[in-house]
């Protein structure tokens, strides 16, 4: 399996941040946004990876990642010329993807739980796509499925949400997605939407859904940025709270066992 990040578009709402580079570039405590879905893919053995960009900040892309030797793997590039759609955007990657099936991630989506097993266990066949319990599903893409993780339904912000899972940044396809792809038409904001996508897998029977138990944060906002940070600041402290914690336990248990030795 490859993996593929999103990080195209404007990121209007990041403005005027966003005039000097781009949001998914943009630091979430000690690292820009885009190690946080990187570092899922990577931890599930992806070794190649395809960042689809927008023109005016690909140069940044490639001075902070490089080639992927850095990270272990192997980085290629798309532009992706205007903002014409998530599905769109995948679409630039078939060359890429090489008939293999393909881990696709939103760029400025970070995710508390590794995925690694979700990624691993994927069939091969059909389509995957996650869902988040939130408390105001009309905000999102909602999911409804039954009790074996099939898709019953996908909604775009409805005003009366057949359930309270929103759905993430992050679906698994099987190498038919091109194809699937080419049979879009443009919504009426002239995108190509991926919520189309999935439902052609949905009518075929070949959707399933996972579960996002931890913290699922879509930093595309100030407000939301803030909250990454928080999140992961809070995060990375608690981390080195418990290994200095984990340090002095083992040095005094060395301490006690020294003296009992001496006895």
């Amino acid at each position: 399996m490859k993996g593929v990040i999103l990080a195209g578009g404007k990121g209007t709402r990041l403005a005027p941040l966003t005039k000097v580079t781009s949001k998914q570039l943009l630091h979430v405590y000690d690292r820009p946004l885009i190690f946080y879905p990187l570092e899922i893919l990577l931890k599930a053995g992806i070794k190649e990876v395809c960042f689809v960009v927008a023109p005016d900040h690909a140069g940044d892309f490639l001075a902070y990642l490089g080639s992927g030797k850095e990270f272990g793997a192997r980085f290629t590039y798309e532009i992706q010329d205007e903002p014409a759609g998530l599905a769109q955007g995948l679409s630039l990657t078939e060359t890429f993807a090489d008939n293999e099936p393909i881990a696709f991630i939103l760029g400025d989506n970070i995710f508390e739980d590794d995925l690694s097993e979700e990624i691993r266990n994927f069939s091969g066949t059909g389509a995957k796509i996650f869902a988040k319990e939130v408390p105001d599903p009309h905000r999102f893409g909602v999911v409804e499925f039954d009790q074996d993780m099939n898709v019953i339904s996908i909604e775009e912000k409805p005003q009366n949400p057949k359930s309270n899972y929103g759905q993430p940044g992050f679906y698994i396809y099987d190498t038919t997605v091109y194809d699937k792809i080419r049979t879009i038409k443009p919504s009426p904001r002239g995108e190509l939407e991926i919520t189309d996508l999935n439902n052609i897998y949905l009518k075929e029977g070949k959707l399933k859904a996972g579960i996002i138990k931890g913290r699922w944060i879509d930093a595309g906002t100030f407000d939301s940025l803030l909250e990454a940070n928080i999140f992961i600041a809070k995060k990375k402290q608690s981390q080195a709270s418990s290994l200095q914690t984990s340090i002095l336990l083992d040095q005094n248990k060395d301490i006690i066992r020294k003296i009992a030795d001496s006895l």
